[in-house]
């Protein structure tokens, strides 16, 4: 059915091959390997009278399809869920009392890709009364292929499912992961290649990481001084949602930020550095600018009046920007931190939804489709800025094998504490 992948164990090439609707054929030439496995499918999980206080009504103008009703528990990924999830001929509602299990679009309506329920006004369900919800939902599930601590055999290891941040099942001593099978929320019909993520390469390359070596020497003197004299350096890491970081489990420690700060402390272990964060969820560097004086996100009062000595300005809500509008913003951005005498760092994005970035797969991405990433590049080589490209990390995930929605704690936007560190990865590879 022809070959989907040519990938590198060490120096053993593989190739991975569909062999039926749940075959793969999988094989290492140099070691004399060749096995066929099947996938099996993730089995639904069944959810039984899951009990809600009271079903709102139904609203379907609400801007996420979760937030439309109230959203079943059992899709729930962070403060969203999981889109496709549900098996939208498993939704059953009941009431206490009321004898009878209620239709859609007369008592209530639902989004069946979101999973987001509400009463329908006109029907049976009563305001402010509790009621029963019954449902499937098939969640994410990665497994790999390996070879054994042997060498001498190629075995198939199935991942534990999980609704949003499923992980690739680990590895006993000696085994060398070669591929891994990406089976999304939902069902899945049959395998395809968008399912299959060879380990092309262990970590993100060295050669590409070293062209952003001595960015900081050459373009952030100032703060490197700092970090080599010990003498005080504040650090404002501005941003949205992701700088935020208020969905992790540990904001001090989990947080972009926070990462880089440890690692540039470790780097410097007599730096003094003074971090201050100031983000602003769901929102943009236009919206701030817009903001009045007494705002608690106004620009002036809450951005330049930290005064930092190096800035870092992350903004995926600012994604939608063009061209002509990167120039003008951030032109301004730069003449204003330029002006107190600040240094500056752009972190571009991580990716998003593929679906956001109209892109059909979460494999062979390795060009960020957005022009705003794009005009970031440009903008900071044209003005001597430093540039992260956490971008350019994100789009190389799928070659270590990692989908990277798998590692969004709400299966959009929001990276999890590993998502995370791939931009701190990316800033401290201006310190190298």
């Amino acid at each position: 059915m022809g070959i989907i992948s040519n990938s590198m164990a060490g120096d053993q090439a593989i190739t991975a091959e569909l062999a039926g609707d749940w075959k793969i054929s999988v094989s290492v030439p140099s070691k004399g390997l060749k096995s066929d496995f099947t996938i099996g499918q993730t089995a639904p999980v069944k959810v039984s009278d899951e009990n809600y206080p009271s079903l709102p009504d139904f609203n379907p103008k609400a801007w996420g399809g979760w937030q439309k009703g109230v959203a079943l528990k059992g899709l729930k990924a962070q403060e969203c869920t999981v889109k496709g999830a549900l098996d939208p001929q498993s939704l059953k509602i009941t009431q206490e009392g009321a004898g009878e299990t209620f239709a859609k679009g007369a008592d209530f309506d639902a989004d069946l890709d979101w999973g987001g329920v509400g009463r329908l006004a006109a029907g049976k369900i009563k305001a402010g009364k509790p009621v029963s919800i019954s449902y499937e939902y098939t969640p994410q599930r990665i497994d790999s292929v390996v070879i054994d601590a042997s060498g001498k055999s190629l075995l198939l290891k199935t991942g534990t499912p999980h609704v949003s941040l499923p992980k690739a099942p680990d590895l006993a001593q000696g085994e060398t992961r070669v591929a891994n099978i990406y089976l999304p929320a939902g069902k899945t019909e049959k395998l395809t290649a968008a399912n299959l993520f060879p380990i092309l390469e262990q970590e993100f390359p060295a050669e590409l990481s070293a062209k952003f070596a001595g960015t900081a020497e050459k373009l952030l003197p100032k703060t490197m001084k700092s970090l080599k004299d010990g003498t005080s350096l504040k650090i404002l890491a501005w941003g949205d949602s992701v700088t935020d970081g208020g969905f992790l489990p540990d904001k001090e420690k989990d947080r972009w930020q926070c990462q880089f700060v440890s690692g540039l402390k470790k780097k410097f272990p007599n730096a003094k550095i003074e971090l201050v964060t100031e983000a602003w969820g769901g929102h943009n560097t236009s919206q701030y600018l817009a903001e009045p004086p007494g705002s608690i996100h106004n620009y002036k009062e809450k951005v330049l009046a930290v005064k930092p000595d190096l800035v870092v300005i992350e903004f995926v809500n600012d994604a939608g920007l063009k061209t002509a509008q990167v120039d003008e913003r951030y032109s301004k951005l730069l003449a204003d931190f330029k002006a107190m005498g600040a240094e500056m760092i752009l972190l571009t994005p991580h990716y998003v939804r593929p679906d956001w970035m109209g892109l059909a797969s979460q494999r062979d991405i390795d060009n960020d489709p957005r022009e705003y990433v794009k005009a970031l590049r440009e903008f900071a080589a044209k003005n001597n800025i430093a540039l992260a490209d956490g971008s350019q990390r994100y789009g190389r995930l799928w070659r270590q094998g990692l989908p990277y929605l798998t590692l969004m704690s709400n299966n959009i936007n929001h990276p999890c504490p590993e998502g995370m560190k791939i931009f701190a990865d990316s800033l401290m590879a201006l310190f190298e």
